[in-house]
């Protein structure tokens, strides 16, 4: 969790450079080409910025995340560092020396496309690399965590809330806006899959990172 929250806050940038493209959130407001994509997004943002908890309070996924981690005795130190100094006006290169490396590694990866302003960059990450592998992911904790202790609720609920809403709505959604986005471009689309394999295998190295750090600590146990 110490690793892996860093991946649930730099979804939030994937989020927002869609918005950002994808409706309008400048004043003055103009109205973007696509009204149909304008929708889509906001019904994502909606729930992953917005969401009602388990508690009937509207929060972020990311927030109630780091309540998870909280819960569960995970250390929150080195992400409440980087929202801190992020807060301060220091830069997210410079903030994220308090990351493990690894998870600073796949940051940078992550906010290199959402930065990039190629759109269909940017969806073709969201959808195959996120929305599209986080159902899977999680089931199979779920059913691990489902008999656990009460220190589990909080990241329980997280879980499940991302099965059932990625996979029943999210990813459809992110589907069609890639198909919406990059059209019968194939460029775009190449170039789509391309960010896609690149963001799978940072992620590839993250949990790579994490397999080692946990097998040095059984070791030391």
């Amino acid at each position: 969790m110490r690793f892996h929250v860093f991946c649930v806050w730099d979804f939030q940038s994937l989020l927002k450079a869609l918005q950002r493209v994808l409706t309008c959130v400048e004043v003055p407001w103009l109205p973007t080409a696509d009204g149909e994509a304008r929708r889509l997004i906001n019904e994502i943002v909606l729930e992953e910025e917005s969401d009602r908890d388990e508690r009937g309070h509207h929060r972020s996924h990311f927030e109630v995340y780091r309540e998870a981690m909280e819960r569960a005795g995970a250390d929150g130190r080195p992400v409440d560092a980087l929202i801190a100094c992020l807060r301060a006006g220091e830069t997210v290169e410079h903030a994220l020396r308090h990351a493990p490396a690894a998870a600073a590694a796949f940051v940078k990866t992550t906010l290199r496309v959402a930065m990039s302003g190629d759109v269909h960059r940017v969806i073709g990450v969201f959808t195959h690399s996120r929305e599209d592998r986080i159902p899977a992911m999680f089931t199979r904790l779920v059913a691990e965590l489902a008999s656990g202790s009460d220190r589990w609720d909080t990241f329980l609920w997280y879980l499940q809330r991302h099965i059932e809403s990625d996979g029943e709505r999210h990813g459809p959604i992110s589907h069609k806006l890639l198909e919406r986005v990059c059209g019968d471009d194939p460029r775009k689309w190449a170039e789509a899959e391309e960010s896609a394999r690149e963001a799978l295998e940072a992620r590839l190295q993250l949990w790579d990172a994490i397999a080692v750090e946990i097998e040095a600590i059984a070791n030391t146990a």
